[in-house]
């Protein structure tokens, strides 16, 4: 807490657990599956080499796009009392 107060940063409320607050969940996988959707893949392997092939291609504005939807799912989730949060 003492390094909280030094960085004056601000404590804030957060909802229960919810998807719509995983980037993961509504960016991630959302991309992933456009990319992976109608594929069949022989081995395990291959879905595991397809999916970290995916993963490395992305360049940093990718992963921070979905970080920045997250303030926003975010204030939503927090106005809505926790409940799903709709695009």
């Amino acid at each position: 807490m003492a390094a909280i107060n030094e960085c004056d940063f601000e404590i804030i409320e957060y909802p229960p657990y919810s998807p719509d607050l995983a980037p993961s969940d509504y960016y991630l996988f959302l991309k992933l599956k456009k990319e992976l959707g109608g594929r069949h893949f022989e081995t395990n392997d291959d879905v595991i080499y397809t999916v970290n092939q995916f993963l490395d291609d992305q360049d940093a504005d990718f992963y921070e796009a979905g970080i920045c939807m997250l303030q926003d799912r975010w204030t939503k989730c927090l106005y809505l009392g926790g409940d799903y949060v709709a695009k």
